[in-house]
């Protein structure tokens, strides 16, 4: 009788350790200003008679969740990146 022999599992890689408040309130920083400052030079032309409350609207309608759902979690896996390569030194 012969044993088999299952191939033995691999363990998942050790992920870094969530980020601190600071870290993730700099990073989100990172992603709103630019966002913020290039969708103000791009709707400047087509907005200036608009209220002020609207254009706020029209442009967090777009920078929000372009920032939640595209450039945050990008930086974060940028950030964990960088963070496991620091721990692994």
């Amino acid at each position: 009788m012969t044993a088999s022999t299952a191939p033995t599992p691999t363990l998942p890689q050790a992920s870094a350790p969530a980020p601190s408040v600071h870290v993730r309130a700099v990073i989100t920083w990172l992603a709103i200003f630019p966002l913020v400052s290039v969708g103000m030079l791009l709707l400047a032309p087509i907005s200036e008679s608009w209220h002020p409350i609207l254009r706020a609207l029209v442009l967090t309608a777009v920078v929000v969740p372009l920032a939640v759902y595209a450039v945050v979690p990008r930086l974060l896996r940028v950030y964990g990146a960088l963070a496991r390569r620091r721990a692994a030194r």
